[in-house]
């Protein structure tokens, strides 16, 4: 499925919420429902630089598509980094590196966040972007 058609699935889906409070349950949701890094991915180097909590990320080349691992020790950070993965992983680079990832503001989660969290949700897209961006280039040599 295209980042695109994703995308349109997650704002279809966090209409159906009257509240924020039930788009954050969700989100926690979500998060449970995060496949789990392996161990030996949560290391220093693959801490998401510009979050207040932890995010460990991983990226991993199946194919010629990226696919990407991810934890946290937040519960809504988590759910965050779960509607992310859910966006990109899977993806060719290409795709991730030029996806506009306009559902965000569709959804109103950027304003919806402290200004900490809003942070972070940006450093952990471009976090990703930028391993698409290594794997891209990485197929070009």
């Amino acid at each position: 499925m295209s980042i695109d058609k994703i995308q349109e699935e997650i704002v279809e889906e966090f209409a159906l919420f009257d509240d924020w409070m039930q788009k954050y349950e969700y989100l926690i949701e979500l998060g449970k429902s995060l496949p789990l890094i392996d161990e030996q991915y949560k290391i220093d180097d693959n801490i998401i630089k510009g979050c207040q909590s932890r995010v460990w990320l991983h990226a991993d080349i199946e194919g010629n598509k990226v696919v990407y691992t991810a934890d946290s020790d937040a519960i809504l950070t988590k759910g965050l980094i779960a509607l992310m993965i859910r966006t990109l992983s899977d993806q060719k680079p290409d795709d991730i590196v030029n996806a506009d990832m306009s559902f965000i503001d569709q959804i109103g989660l950027k304003e919806h966040l402290s200004p900490t969290r809003a942070n972070g949700l940006l450093s952990m897209i471009k976090q990703m972007k930028f391993y698409a961006l290594a794997m891209q280039a990485k197929d070009q040599f």
